[in-house]
């Protein structure tokens, strides 16, 4: 027999509408509780283009969360669809959901990245994407289904949260719940950091996100110590040309896989991937925020920051475009509207790393952040022990104000009880 939690929820409203002694309504509401919590948990796979409701169910975990950024619903169509998004070119996914009778409690991807097994010798799978209720059985039933699909394809461990990999959002929010994320930047509730660690998966890596408020003025030390930066170097640095849009991007391209070879799981993105993302930040990006530094006429480090739009995404509560979300987009993003920026990703070429050149982009940011009135900037993410960045950040005056967390454990520990 199938029993629908909501049908269940309504029972108890009406018993309580008739005023019956609070004992009998006590004893009442603990048996209708105890038989949606034994329900037994259904893992059902769905595969694209039947993705909608694994794409919505985010909305029914953060309704009632003033702090949740919905996301268009259009994008993450799109972003799941393996016919446009080249990830699936060198990875498999499978999406999974959890239901109680009919009811949705729970989804995951399960991702094999062959990409980034080559690229590093490892033998990892990922779970990501992974929404859940505040109930331990339904985030183990769905961890295990994750397990089960990764341990199938011969893969060790698994590691996560990852959407899918480290070139998109990832990482588990573990503190600083009571601020909404900058633009493409994770969030959760509270309560998936205890639903994961309790299932075993236990933490490889921290990354940070700092906070940096915009100065009233770029002190005199600092613009002339970026003036020397640049003339002992032999510097110039230039904003993006948007009208030689795709030309810039494979010289962004060139220098982003060559800077982050080294950094803990980078993995470089391939040509489909790059332009896949040039193709999406094209629409949102500020060219005044897109800075090339080179030595010489040769392109050998940038800056990428973009403005903070889930200022404005935040109020468009349905996920949707069209008809109103356009215009609450265009009417929240308008001009000085945006107070904030997220400081993405600096790229800078091996033999220039130790020039300053970071003090330099950080300083151009700064003084283009002041003409257009924005309040603050979150640079994120970054390594936690990543020094040499934490540090020079520090000094600029930032502050660690979020911290993501990686977390992995052995398949060889499937199954979980």
């Amino acid at each position: 027999m199938i029993i629908h939690r909501n049908a269940l929820s309504n029972a108890i409203l009406f018993i309580d509408s008739l005023q019956v002694n609070s004992y009998f309504f006590d004893r009442f509401s603990e048996l209708i509780t105890k038989t949606v919590n034994n329900l037994s948990i259904e893992i059902r796979q769905l595969h694209h283009p039947h993705l909608m409701e694994f794409i919505k169910f985010p909305w029914k975990i953060y309704r009632h969360d003033p702090n949740w950024v919905p996301p268009l619903l259009m994008e993450r169509k799109e972003f799941l669809d393996p016919k446009k998004n080249p990830f699936f070119h060198h990875a498999e996914v499978a999406f999974f959901m959890a239901y109680r009778g009919e009811e949705a409690v729970g989804r995951i991807a399960a991702i094999d990245n062959k990409l980034h097994n080559d690229y590093h010798g490892e033998s990892v799978g990922f779970f990501g994407l992974f929404e859940c209720v505040n109930d331990q059985a339904v985030a183990d039933a769905l961890l295990n289904q994750a397990k089960e699909f990764l341990k199938g394809r011969g893969l060790a461990a698994m590691r996560g949260p990852a959407n899918f990999s480290s070139n998109d959002e990832w990482g588990l929010l573990v503190d600083s719940f009571d601020r909404p994320p900058v633009i493409l930047m994770t969030y959760n509730p509270a309560y998936y950091v205890p639903l994961l660690e309790k299932h075993g998966l236990k933490k490889v890596k921290d990354v940070v996100a700092h906070y940096l408020e915009a100065p009233k003025e770029v002190p005199e030390r600092i613009r002339r110590g970026v003036e020397l930066i640049l003339k002992r170097n032999e510097f110039t640095v230039r904003k993006i040309n948007m009208k030689d849009f795709d030309n810039e991007v494979k010289r962004i391209k060139a220098i982003y896989n060559a800077a982050w070879e080294k950094n803990w799981g980078f993995i470089p993105m391939t040509d489909a991937e790059f332009d896949f993302m040039a193709k999406q930040m094209k629409q949102i990006v500020d060219p005044d925020f897109i800075l090339i530094a080179e030595h010489k006429g040769n392109p050998v480090a940038f800056s990428l920051t973009i403005p903070n739009l889930n200022e404005a995404l935040i109020k468009i509560h349905d996920g949707k475009l069209f008809p109103f979300g356009l215009i609450k987009l265009l009417w929240h993003s308008r001009k000085g509207q945006i107070r904030s920026v997220r400081v993405v990703t600096l790229g800078i070429t091996k033999e220039h790393r130790n020039s300053g050149i970071d003090t330099v982009f950080y300083h151009k940011c700064f003084e283009e952040g002041l003409k257009k009135g924005v309040h603050w900037a979150e640079l994120s993410w970054i390594l936690e022990d990543n020094t040499a960045m934490n540090r020079a950040l520090e000094r600029l005056g930032g502050r660690i104000y979020k911290t993501y967390r990686i977390l992995e454990m052995p398949l060889n520990s499937f199954p979980h009880s």
